[in-house]
């Protein structure tokens, strides 16, 4: 009997599902299809019926979660908005690590990434991931560039120190929040961090920089 487009989808995410809980709990390397044909519920063929391979499904389950790290911003023209370049990454960047410090699914695949170790069997993925950070990278300096046409970004920063500076600082502190057991507060003490790194980027009229006597 056929299976319909909905069973083949359920089907499908089930897979998914259980591949992510199974990379999480055990490993990439460790885990195999016949592990997450069982956590599934489904035949080995099943997944074959929908993936070629472990690799496969790491980077479906890559591209279906827009993997935190590299999709910080919906980046968005902040000139339609009335809002200026700065304080709109600023913003989504805080907006993100109060997602972060929530999302069970978002803290087990940036788990799941910094517990693998990417062997030549998972190269597309790194690839993948590289080919993604350089975009975002790219809109982000574009956004960061116009911020300096206005005269918005203070003379000691460049739109590719910026860059650099906001993708270090957000890694290392959700890593560290991550891997050092999630002592600390990612919302408040994470998004303090930030705002004051995009204190650091603004450049104030004369008029706010001092305060007259």
């Amino acid at each position: 009997m056929r299976r319909t487009k909905a069973e083949a989808a359920e089907t499908r995410a089930a897979i998914l599902d259980a591949a992510e809980k199974m990379f999480f709990e055990k490993g990439v390397g460790s885990s195999t299809l016949d592990d997450i044909a069982a956590a599934a519920g489904v035949t080995r063929g099943a997944v074959y019926w929908h993936f070629s391979s472990k690799t496969d499904i790491f980077l479906e389950l890559y591209n279906v979660f827009r993997l935190p790290l590299l999709n910080m911003l919906e980046l968005r023209d902040p000139s339609c908005c009335g809002v200026d370049a700065l304080s709109m990454i600023e913003d989504a960047a805080c907006e993100w690590m109060q997602v972060m410090a929530t999302d069970q699914q978002r803290q087990r695949m940036l788990t799941i990434l910094l517990r693998t170790n990417f062997t030549e069997e998972f190269a597309p993925i790194q690839q993948a991931m590289r080919e993604l950070e350089n975009l975002h990278n790219s809109q982000l300096e574009a956004i960061l560039q116009r911020a300096k046409e206005n005269g918005r970004l203070a003379a000691g920063w460049t739109p590719a120190s910026a860059c650099h500076a906001v993708k270090w600082m957000i890694k290392g502190i959700c890593w560290d929040w991550l891997l050092g057991g999630r002592n600390f507060d990612l919302d408040s003490e994470g998004c303090g961090c930030v705002r004051k790194l995009f204190a650091s980027f603004r450049n104030l009229p004369p008029s706010c920089a001092s305060t007259p006597v």
